[in-house]
């Protein structure tokens, strides 16, 4: 068999994109729960990450599991990565405005759901380019 007829499962350090998307889902969920303690914030808006991780979580777990679905679930799981994209990038308002940081806890938390949701969305879509490549080379 010739090697360069195989084709390779697109990665994401070293995981297939659906793995990676369960450990995202989960990472997200105890940050959430992590930071609210740690900061002793009752508030809800402390626990997004962590309301945001669970259909990552759920969906990413979903497309493992039904395989013929995996596409349309999968697509389902970079909304709500690009969803996080956007919600940190409320980060940028507050520093504009001249008022980071005032409330630290909010702040490393929108940092992090920029940073972690942008590379998490550019991988998915890495990834969907990659699938519809090697769809395009196997028909």
């Amino acid at each position: 068999m010739n090697d360069s007829n195989i084709i390779q499962e697109f990665k994401v350090l070293g995981t297939t994109i659906e793995k990676f998307s369960m450990y995202y889902g989960i990472f997200l969920i105890l940050w959430g729960v992590i930071i609210s303690f740690i900061s002793g914030s009752g508030s809800f808006t402390s626990y997004i990450p962590s309301f945001l991780g669970v259909p990552i979580l759920v969906f990413s777990y979903l497309s493992i599991k039904f395989e013929n679905k995996k596409k349309m679930l999968m697509h389902i799981v970079v909304i709500f990565g690009l969803l996080i994209f956007l919600g940190g990038i409320d980060f940028l308002r507050s520093l504009i405005g001249g008022n980071a940081f005032q409330n630290i806890w909010a702040d490393i938390s929108k940092i992090m759901m920029l940073t972690t949701g942008g590379y998490f969305t550019l991988q998915c879509i890495k990834s969907f380019i990659h699938a519809r490549k090697n769809k395009q080379v196997t028909d």
